[in-house]
């Protein structure tokens, strides 16, 4: 059965490898310790360009941000179907995750605490690009005639290029992102997510090992029992779920980190020692800061597009007010929470992973050196995850 899975999708993968993980410094002739790929070249690029060019908006927009986010200018009268805290809940929870466990121990396995530095760095930057697509999310939307809306990168591909005289290359390109993102709805949507929240409840209940063909079942009907009520459905149990999920886990880090206390200021020296001058990382400082700014996309998803689906959504009459609110989201996920869930691998000493865990067991180990019953709080946080991406496939269809 393995085999016939990895030859379906072997060749899909292998072809889009060479497109998107290209690497042109190789191309050029010039050596790097490091293969460089070109779609996180893109990514840091359009982040860097649009945080100066909208002068930081990232950082002078987030008084504004929370102002929106609690209400303050909402409107009944406003075109949408959620609130701005709804569509911010909607598009967090797909990102409050396994991103934050499982990611940011991939992170510093693979990159050492410093890994954790260029994590906060990226966090920053992809605050400005979810700034910047959600509001183009917003202003290209369409509202159809049963009142639902549809909106994404789809549409702001082929709506805003088609004003700029680009009619043929926006709706190719719009095509393309339908496509693409349907496909990577099973990959980083879906796949990761139920592999790693099974290997999460395994790990914290070992007397169901041998049942993950159940536990997957019980997984599709419960998202199925989320999803099927489209958006507003999906928006009304994020709003409670999110804040509730999101907020244990932040109190649990702050008390792993609070009891361990003695060591933050070594923890913070191994952070940014490990992100200018990295011990046996393969590529040195380029390595350590490709890894961060990698689970960071991971993360966050800034920059992927998914995030605008769910935003486009909203209630309100001028689109740059969404752009406000999404941009609290990396903040929330990857400055705050994946700074928390590093902290307590680091400050644990789980850093070194001398066991050779993965992704979210060794977050949970790191977790269980304070109290034996902490794992089951990686175990709530992982099994509260809402697929949202689904929505790109359901939305995407609708293009």
């Amino acid at each position: 059965m393995t085999n016939s899975v990895d030859g379906l999708f072997q060749p899909l993968v292998s072809f889009l490898d060479r497109i998107l993980f290209w690497d042109p410094f190789a191309a050029l002739g010039i050596a790097l310790p490091v293969k460089i790929p070109f779609i996180i070249i893109w990514l840091i690029f359009g982040a860097v360009f649009f945080t100066i060019y909208l002068k930081f908006i990232n950082l002078r927009g987030m008084k504004h941000a929370i102002e929106l986010v609690i209400g303050k200018y909402d409107k009944k009268s406003h075109s949408g179907e959620i609130s701005h805290f709804q569509a911010l809940a909607t598009a967090t929870a797909s990102t409050v995750g396994l991103g934050n466990i499982a990611g940011v121990a991939v992170a510093i396995t693979m990159g050492g605490p410093g890994a954790t530095f260029w994590l906060i760095i990226a966090g920053f930057l992809g605050m400005t690009t979810k700034f910047t697509e959600c509001t183009l999310g917003v202003k290209y939307r369409k509202i159809n005639a049963d009142g639902s809306i549809s909106g994404g990168p789809m549409y702001y591909l082929r709506d805003g290029l088609a004003k700029k005289g680009l009619v043929k290359t926006g709706k190719i390109l719009a095509v393309i992102f339908a496509l693409f993102a349907s496909i990577g709805a099973f990959g980083i949507g879906n796949m990761f997510q139920s592999n790693q929240m099974v290997a999460q409840v395994i790990t914290t209940f070992p007397s169901l090992d041998g049942s993950q063909i159940w536990i997957g079942i019980v997984l599709a009907i419960l998202v199925g029992m989320v999803i099927i009520g489209g958006i507003r459905g999906i928006a009304k149990v994020n709003d409670k779920l999110f804040p509730l999920m999101a907020g244990i886990y932040i109190l649990s880090a702050l008390t792993v980190i609070a009891i361990n206390y003695q060591h933050l200021g070594e923890a913070f020296l191994l952070i940014w020692d490990g992100a200018f001058t990295p011990d046996g990382i393969k590529g040195g400082v380029i390595g350590v800061m490709l890894i961060g700014f990698r689970r960071a996309a991971f993360s966050n998803e800034a920059g992927i597009g998914s995030a605008a689906i769910a935003h486009s959504t909203v209630k309100t009459k001028e689109p740059v007010t969404e752009g406000f609110v999404a941009l609290l989201e990396p903040f929330i996920d990857t400055v705050v929470i994946c700074t928390m869930t590093a902290l307590v691998i680091i400050i644990t000493g789980m850093y070194a992973n001398p066991e050779n865990l993965a992704g979210t067991a060794l977050t949970s180990a790191a977790f269980a050196s304070v109290s034996s019953w902490f794992p089951y709080i990686d175990y709530h946080h992982t099994f509260c995850f809402h697929n949202h991406h689904f929505l790109v496939v359901l939305r995407g269809k609708k293009h």
